[in-house]
């Protein structure tokens, strides 16, 4: 934690807020808004507080409130009209609620942010129009050395969080479909599973049975699988492994494994598919080329 970054440049402000640097600037020097350090060289440094207090300008001014009436608000009073605020179902608003939540750490902002979503969208919607889009997002800010991997991590690990408690809602239900036993996995060295455990979660809502297996999987342990159910679809994303220079030969090996097994299929997705040689899968093996057709598929 005490790699954390607690300075940012205004180019960090305008990503994260999106007001352009040149605004930020005119807010600082007329409105005296924001008070940056600055380097022997004159480049402005923020604080972690500054980010925050952008953030609730942001969400106030997106909202109707002229900048100068902001500017004269007692700083107290910022946060308490932006909690009011975040009852609202605005994105703009909400995305950078939960990025203030990410910033501090905070796990009851980011629950109370949630809850306020769950009042007009179900747990699909806000997993597609919010949840996406945010990670998307903080892969991007991530990148750009603007976040460090604890925060983006942070909100992850919540979001699975919800998936996982959705999940067992879902399961509590029991199965409905027994046609076909669902195995959501990913490949050794593999851990982005975010959108399997969604997936996963689609997949048990329709009361199919669904065998969770998780990340970074050894091949030969699905066999295991195989031999206790007759008809099983796999299904799988490759994003970082097997390397382009692997996957078909993973793909040889999983066909010649499963061919033991009548009636055993593999669903795939990732980016790594753009490398595999289609015209050399067998049937058995499908490849999908967003998430959204797997659920269409189910």
């Amino acid at each position: 934690m005490n790699n954390i970054r607690k300075t940012f440049t205004i180019r960090d402000l305008e990503n994260l807020s999106g007001i352009k640097a040149h605004t930020i600037r005119i807010w600082e020097k007329r409105y005296n808004l924001l008070s940056p350090e600055r380097t022997d060289t004159n480049i402005r440094r923020y604080s972690l507080e500054s980010l925050q207090k952008l953030l609730n300008i942001t969400l106030l001014y997106s909202n109707g409130h002229k900048i100068s009436k902001i500017a004269n608000l007692n700083e107290s009073k910022i946060p308490e009209l932006v909690t009011k605020l975040t009852s609202e179902s605005h994105n703009s608003q909400i995305f950078n609620s939960f990025k203030l939540a990410m910033f501090n750490f905070d796990q009851q902002l980011f629950s109370k942010t949630y809850q306020t979503l769950l009042l007009e969208k179900s747990f699909s919607e806000i997993f597609k129009e919010v949840f996406i889009p945010l990670l998307n997002e903080l892969g991007l800010l991530w990148q750009t050395d603007t976040i460090c991997p604890a925060h983006e991590h942070f909100i992850s690990n919540l979001i699975k969080q919800k998936i996982l408690i959705n999940t067992q809602e879902q399961q509590e239900k029991g199965v409905l479909n027994s046609t076909t036993t669902f195995v959501a996995y990913l490949p050794e060295s593999e851990i982005h599973e975010i959108g399997l455990l969604y997936l996963n979660y689609e997949i048990v809502s329709r009361g199919y049975k669904s065998i969770y297996l998780g990340q970074t999987v050894p091949l030969e342990n699905l066999e295991e699988v195989m031999k206790v159910f007759d008809n099983t679809t796999f299904i799988s994303s490759f994003t970082v492994s097997p390397s382009k220079d692997k996957i078909n030969d993973y793909l040889n090996q999983f066909h010649l494994l499963s061919s033991k097994y009548p009636n055993t299929k593999l669903w795939l997705l990732g980016h790594h598919n753009q490398h595999l040689d289609m015209g050399s899968l067998p049937n058995s093996i499908e490849i999908f080329s967003s998430m959204d057709k797997i659920i269409k598929r189910l």
